[in-house]
């Protein structure tokens, strides 16, 4: 048996905020922290790298937390870097364990033998998405609404992205449909429609398999990184987001009770 990843005083792979909210939605953050396994170092990178948007999605944890709490919903957070491994990605893609990322070579993931990738799932992909299941199971016999919260780069490569919030579906769109015309009574902002990224199965792992899987009304929800900076920031965002979430909640338990 190969050793364990993590060291015994090292913090949790999954945090759970609000567990017994009562709530319609559930809120996922996949990309919620830059840190990484001790004995992993610093996967070979200036730690600096680590607290860029290689390393984590900025600003959607503490939007995720503060949308929490409005909304009396229960969350879970992964615990480390989606370099280590990316719980939004399936574990055969190859940006699962990225040696590569956003034109950066991530040293520390070159080289990988099938025994260290299957530690990487194990003890940290797995344990996130147990988590998630176990809640979704205890919650089985009531509505639920599946929001899972990631920030995005202002720029790609060389093109601007003009969306300051993006809401994308995978095979079921009927939640975008109600939550874009909610967000949209927001003057000023651009809402993207399976923007920056729509949801695909050989790339995406949370909505296809929790949402499509329970055939729960499931979004993903990408804010633009210049837009969640500060705490204000994250209060503004969650407060538009919660308000949109309440306007729709009549329509969103008949999407509940009429699964596609």
């Amino acid at each position: 048996m190969s050793e364990p990843l993590l060291g015994p005083n090292e913090s949790p792979v999954v945090e759970i905020v609000n567990g017994d909210g009562r709530g319609t939605a559930v809120l996922l953050c996949d990309h919620a922290s830059a840190r990484v396994p001790q004995r992993l170092g610093t996967l070979g990178l200036d730690p600096a790298r680590l607290a860029e948007h290689i390393g984590w999605d900025p600003g959607a944890a503490e939007v995720a937390r503060r949308l929490s709490s409005e909304l009396d919903a229960p969350l879970v957070l992964s615990g480390y870097s989606r370099l280590v491994i990316d719980c939004n990605r399936p574990p055969r893609s190859p940006q699962s364990i990225p040696e590569c990322s956003a034109g950066v070579t991530i040293p520390g993931n070159l080289g990988l033998s099938q025994a260290q990738r299957d530690a990487r799932v194990e003890d940290l992909f797995r344990p996130y998405h147990d988590t998630i299941d176990r809640l979704l199971e205890r919650r089985k016999r009531e509505p639920t609404l599946l929001l899972s919260i990631h920030s995005f780069t202002p720029v790609l490569g060389d093109a601007p992205r003009p969306w300051h919030i993006g809401i994308s579906h995978w095979r079921d769109r009927r939640l975008t449909d109600l939550l874009l015309p909610e967000l949209k009574r927001n003057a000023g902002l651009i809402i993207g429609d399976n923007e920056p990224y729509p949801i695909e199965v050989e790339t995406d792992y949370t909505i296809p398999r929790h949402g499509g899987g329970r055939a729960l009304p499931s979004v993903m929800i990408e804010i633009r990184q210049d837009g969640v900076r500060t705490p204000k920031d994250a209060v503004d965002w969650a407060a538009r987001l919660a308000r949109a979430v309440r306007a729709i909640e009549q329509a969103s338990l008949r999407l509940c009770e009429s699964p596609a």
